[in-house]
C-alpha cells in the first residue's frame, strides 16, 4: 500500500524523533505513513504543489504560499490546540511607555520571514502609522521563525541597548523571562490580536484515516503523551484558517511574497509549454 506521504521542515534536530515516533503510532493503526524533511518552506510548498507530498506541516506563511498558488485547492485538515489564539508583543526599554514613543527609534525584530516576530508586529506599526528603524535578525531565514533564535537575538540587542524594542511571540517573552534574558524594567507596550499558527494543509481530498487518529489521540493516553509533548500539544483540533487574517494583511503589505508567487506563476507556464 502506498503510504500517505507528510512534508515537515527540519528546523530542529527533535523533527526526527518526532516523526518517526508518528509514524509508528499510524503504521500500529493500519495506515501506511512516511514523511520528507525539506531544508525550508518554500521547497515544503513546492514539493507538494508538484504532488510529491499529500501533506503537509504548514507555518501560517507556509499556509498562505500554498493558498495562493493553489487557489481554492488549500485546505487546513487539523491544528494543534496549542497554534490557537497567539499573540506577539512588543517589548521597550524602560522609558518608553506607548507603541508612538517608538517612532524613528530602532526595533528588533526575528528573521524576515517570521509571522511572529517580524511580520504581524511590524504590522501593527504601519497600521498605527508609525515608522520605526527595523533591525533584523535573520536567523535560519526559511524556517519561518519556527525557532527561538532571532527572537532571543532580539532581546539580547534590547539587553545590550543597540535597540530600544524587541518583537517576539507572547510565549517566548515568559521563557526569556524565566531565562533572566529580558533587561530589568522592560516594558509590553503593545500586544497583537489574537493570531494562529501551524496547520496540516492538503491540496486534494481530505486523507480522513489520518485526521481521524489525530484527533483521537488523547493525552491521557501514557503512549500517545510523549508524542504529544514532542510537538507542544495535548490536544489536535480541526483546521480553521479563520486566524491568519493578520498575517495576510501583513503578506498584501509588505509584498512578501510577490517574488516567490511570480516564480511559481513562471515555473507553471514552463511546465504548460513543454
Amino acid at each position: 500500500m502506498k503510504p500517505l506521504m507528510l512534508g515537515a521542515v527540519a528546523y530542529d534536530a527533535k523533527v526526527v524523533p518526532i516523526w518517526e515516533g508518528f509514524r509508528a503510532y499510524f503504521e500500529a493503526r493500519g495506515l501506511a505513513f512516511d514523511y520528507v524533511l525539506y531544508s525550508n518552506y518554500e521547497r515544503q510548498v513546492e514539493a507538494h504543489l508538484r504532488g510529491e507530498i499529500d501533506v503537509a506541516w504548514n507555518s501560517p506563511l507556509a499556509w498562505i504560499e500554498a493558498d495562493r498558488a493553489a487557489p481554492g485547492r488549500a485546505r487546513a485538515v487539523a491544528m494543534r490546540d496549542t497554534d490557537c489564539d497567539l499573540t506577539s508583543v512588543v517589548i521597550a526599554r524602560p522609558g518608553i511607555a506607548s507603541l508612538a514613543e517608538l517612532r524613528g527609534k530602532r526595533v528588533g525584530v526575528g528573521a524576515a520571514d517570521s509571522p511572529q516576530a517580524t511580520l504581524i508586529p511590524l504590522l501593527a506599526f504601519a497600521e498605527a502609522g508609525i515608522e520605526v528603524e527595523v533591525v533584523r535578525h535573520d536567523v535560519l531565514v526559511g524556517k519561518h521563525g519556527d525557532h527561538v533564535g532571532g527572537e532571543r537575538d532580539a532581546v539580547k540587542a534590547l539587553a545590550a541597548g543597540t535597540v530600544d524594542a524587541a518583537c517576539v511571540i507572547d510565549g517566548n517573552r515568559l521563557a526569556f523571562a524565566r531565562e533572566g534574558i529580558l533587561p530589568a524594567g522592560a516594558t509590553v507596550v503593545h500586544q497583537t490580536p489574537p493570531y494562529d499558527h501551524c496547520n496540516f494543509t492538503v491540496l486534494g481530498d481530505t486523507p480522513t484515516k489520518f485526521v481521524d487518529l489525530l484527533l483521537a489521540m488523547s493525552y491521557e493516553d501514557p503512549q500517545v503523551r510523549p508524542l504529544l509533548d514532542m510537538e507542544g500539544l495535548k490536544a489536535w483540533r480541526p483546521g480553521r484558517t479563520s486566524g491568519y487574517a493578520q498575517l495576510e494583511r501583513a503578506v498584501d503589505r509588505f509584498k512578501t511574497l510577490e517574488p516567490w508567487l511570480a516564480e511559481q506563476a513562471r515555473r507553471g507556464n514552463d511546465r504548460r509549454a513543454r
